[in-house]
């Protein structure tokens, strides 16, 4: 395993992290058999934005007697009502929900506090110029925190957070479906030189954030590095062609200022496979060569990838998961009987939207979920 250093933190951190996103999927002993693969390839990083309790649980029990060996990206404002998961920054709620995150860790402090999932940059400033920052300071000055993070999608939001100043990394959604900008249908202008030549067409709102970050050294950890998955078949990847894992790794570990890329794991092969990065050849590698090949590319708004910012349902549906299991019906001529049983097995299903898009006004993709419920209710009656 290689380490990068994580920005201005100084922390040396692996290369291939852990997104512990999956891991509520999981029971204990699950969760411990791929904590423990992780560690046992290197792995040291962890993201929990999670503020489901059995995950949190499960993870500080894989975890104990060898805390030291992690460094944690615990999120702050990421909370639990009423049986689901809820954003707020609620003062109250997001400091019981961080002590929570504490005692389920079973650790008394977290190396990397993330403010939460900020997607508008009115939201940002508030924030930062609010009580919500005045409670991250105090965290890290009395060494609850060591580092202030801060978690978006949007490269607009990001750009102030790096030149905020107090904010040392970020964690950012990287993939070559979301860097590359759609002003040419012919892929090959794209590829005309290589990356280590320029950024040529990566859209520039993202060029300038790589640029920012690197120039102030403000590290990034990657999230959605595999698109949710999409990239790993041509009939769902934007670019009508497949990537393999190694080269999802291997385009964004190329981006400037990125330390690490967060990989959710179901099972410890997914470990494995992510891992087999570290010994992966050049030609393994070599995504530009795929791509300059691909027959068509598209940006993919409006596309799913299972984040799960959609959340609360007031009707309780975990949309994420119903988008999940109709996305992958969806490749087959017919629904397979384990993804329909997934799917009857859940406690609130399509069929119960209402409607009220409060899921899309949170979702940073603009996926048209209510269209998308009635979809998946069509499809699975």
């Amino acid at each position: 395993m290689r380490y990068r250093e994580l920005g201005k933190t100084g922390l040396e951190v692996s290369e291939i992290g852990l997104g512990g996103e999956w891991l509520e999927r999981h029971n204990t002993q699950e969760v411990k058999e791929v904590i423990d693969t992780c560690e046992q390839a290197g792995i040291n990083i962890l993201d929990c934005w999670m503020s489901e309790p059995n995950v949190r649980s499960n993870i500080g029990k894989a975890l104990a007697g060898h805390r030291d060996k992690w460094y944690i990206q615990g999120h702050i404002g990421s909370t639990w009502q009423d049986g689901q998961y809820v954003k707020t920054r609620d003062l109250p709620k997001v400091q019981a929900a961080f002590k929570d995150l504490l005692t389920r860790l079973q650790t008394d402090y977290i190396d990397l506090g993330m403010i939460h999932f900020i997607d508008e940059a009115e939201e940002f400033k508030q924030v930062v110029s609010g009580e919500f920052m005045d409670y991250v300071r105090s965290l890290k000055e009395t060494g609850t925190i060591r580092h202030i993070g801060l978690s978006t999608h949007n490269p607009d939001v990001a750009k102030m957070a790096a030149e905020q100043g107090e904010i040392e990394m970020i964690l950012f959604s990287i993939n070559p479906a979301f860097d590359l900008h759609p002003a040419t249908e012919n892929i090959d202008d794209y590829f005309a030189e290589k990356y280590e030549d320029g950024l040529s067409g990566i859209a520039p709102e993202r060029e300038e954030l790589y640029k920012i970050c690197e120039q102030r050294n403000v590290g990034i950890t990657v999230m959605k590095g595999y698109a949710g998955g999409r990239l790993f078949d041509a009939q769902t990847s934007p670019f009508g062609v497949a990537l393999t894992p190694v080269q999802c790794l291997h385009y964004a570990l190329t981006r400037p200022a990125v330390a690490s890329v967060m990989v959710g794991y179901d099972t410890p092969e997914h470990v494995h496979a992510a891992v087999a990065y570290e010994t992966a050849t050049e030609e393994e590698k070599d995504y530009a060569s795929v791509l300059a090949r691909a027959p068509h590319h598209a940006y993919p708004a409006g596309q799913c990838t299972y984040c799960g910012h959609c959340a609360p349902c007031p009707k309780g549906i975990d949309i994420a998961m119903v988008n999940k299991l109709y996305d992958l019906a969806m490749m087959q001529e017919e629904v397979p009987a384990t993804i329909r049983a997934h799917y009857e097995q859940l406690k609130a299903s399509a069929a119960d939207c209402i409607g009220c898009k409060g899921c899309e006004s949170r979702c940073p993709f603009q996926v048209a979920v209510v269209e998308r419920m009635e979809k998946a209710k069509q499809l699975f009656q």
